[in-house]
């Protein structure tokens, strides 16, 4: 008997979506909106509240929404200091299209912006847009991570090796091999083996200027008149 039958299937998790909006009126007209086309909100009416809710959630959210044209801190304000301490992607509302706003907005990390008055039509499709987009640059950055991890540990490796082949004398297939069958009769990554052999190899060589300077000041001493 399948015991698993009829059994729910996991609920997906909504996007969360930050709209930070002095303008009271527009704010909860973006919180319907997006609520009524599946998104979880949260809504805040200064950069400060922003901040504050961001800071005691235990959950980021997957895109923020700041109108540019706040008192206080202004939207690019929050959004220079979101590109600093969180990874939040941001989209960016202003009553203009100012070309010096946009490239200021676009250097704090903008993945979409919307003008006022903001056509209803508009907003859903923009915001999943904005999250699209918003993926597509944390795959690559991860990407990116995981290349140069990758390439690290191949230089590590490489250099291991060499320092096998210089100390058995031997060719580098031959080191390669010791390496690997070592890694694998002690359960360990191959990268984290060559990362041990370096250090050890660091650690001899710091004694080995330790143990010349010593020999150098005992020959000094006995030559001295």
């Amino acid at each position: 008997m399948n015991t698993n039958a009829g059994a729910a299937n996991p609920i997906e998790e909504k996007r969360l979506i930050l709209l930070v909006d002095d303008d009271v009126l527009i704010l909860g007209l973006l919180n319907q909106v997006l609520q009524k086309a599946g998104f979880d909100t949260r809504i805040a009416t200064s950069a400060q509240m922003a901040l504050d809710m961001i800071l005691e959630s235990d959950r980021e959210p997957d895109l923020a929404l700041l109108d540019i044209g706040m008192p206080g801190m202004s939207g690019l304000e929050l959004g220079e200091r979101l590109q600093l301490e969180t990874t939040i992607p941001m989209m960016f509302l202003s009553a203009n299209e100012d070309e010096a706003v946009v490239k200021q907005a676009t250097d704090n990390g903008a993945v979409g912006y919307l003008v006022k008055p903001i056509e209803m039509a508009r907003i859903v499709p923009s915001i999943k847009a904005g999250l699209a987009r918003a993926d597509e640059i944390r795959h690559l950055r991860e990407s990116e991570t995981k290349l140069a991890a990758a390439l690290q540990a191949g230089r590590e490796t490489s250099i291991a090796i060499g320092l096998l082949m210089e100390r058995y004398k031997t060719d580098r297939q031959s080191a390669f091999d010791m390496l690997r069958d070592y890694a694998r009769s002690n359960r360990l990554k191959l990268n984290d083996v060559a990362k041990a052999l370096l250090a050890s190899a660091e650690s001899l060589n710091r004694f080995n200027g330790l143990f010349s300077e010593q020999t150098s000041r005992k020959q000094s001493s006995r030559n001295a008149p």
